[in-house]
């Protein structure tokens, strides 16, 4: 259980901190973009550029910037196959306190790690945001059912294992029991909530309080208070 709140806390973290990564890479490109002037350049050359499982060619490009200096930059995006060939001419956009610093007038040149960094905080925030947001709402919904849900006494009926959650190789477990509407005769199945232990020693008795909503049957809490508090 600590483990799974260190988990959503950390990729809330990382998804808030690549999202503003995102917001101060695209307040930089739009302030370059303010400041710079174009000029017509050449792809000189093609950088091969190796990672552990990929290959991305980056262009060099050669360009005169105000007043006849010859500038050349290698272009701080790649790709493979290669967007550019050698002897290509570009659009160059630069500003002229630091035409060293020159970009490659294309969407992706100017706009990419914005994208790539906020796509990727996205996804983190997403998850991270997500658990949170689930947490609380299921944290509110249990209090308001411990405070004014109304008691029933569900049969027990076995210990299951949650395999459809896994943190560090372990599923939780939960207690499953059941209970008939004394009017409507419907069987209704209820589930505890995840439980880091193996509860089954523990689960002496037939029948254990169930706090549901008359309302909205789908809404309960199992209440597994009898059982003995797991060490930290």
């Amino acid at each position: 259980m600590k483990t799974m709140n260190i988990i959503k806390y950390v990729f809330a973290i990382i998804g808030a901190c690549m999202l503003a990564g995102a917001f101060a890479l695209y307040n930089h490109t739009a302030s370059f973009l303010d400041r710079s002037v174009t000029a017509q350049g050449i792809v000189v050359e093609l950088i091969r550029s190796r990672s552990s499982d990929s290959v991305s060619y980056y262009p060099v490009v050669q360009f005169a910037a105000a007043g006849g200096r010859e500038i050349e930059f290698q272009a701080r995006t790649g790709s493979n196959p290669p967007s550019y060939s050698q002897g290509e001419q570009v659009t160059v956009l630069y500003d002229p306190s630091s035409p060293e610093a020159a970009k490659i007038n294309g969407f992706f040149s100017l706009w990419g790690a914005a994208l790539i960094v906020g796509g990727i905080g996205s996804v983190f925030g997403l998850v991270g945001g997500g658990m949170l947001a689930y947490g609380a709402v299921k944290n509110r919904t249990n209090a308001h059912l411990q405070k004014n849900g109304v008691e029933i006494h569900a049969s027990v009926q076995r210990v299951e294992q949650n395999t459809g959650l896994t943190v560090n190789g372990r599923s939780p477990f939960r207690i499953v029991c059941q209970w008939q509407h004394p009017q409507t005769r419907e069987l209704h199945v209820f589930r505890s909530e995840n439980l880091w232990y193996d509860p089954t020693d523990h689960v002496n008795q037939e029948k254990i309080p169930v706090l549901v909503d008359e309302g909205n049957l789908k809404k309960y809490w199992v209440d597994t208070s009898f059982l003995p508090k797991l060490a930290g």
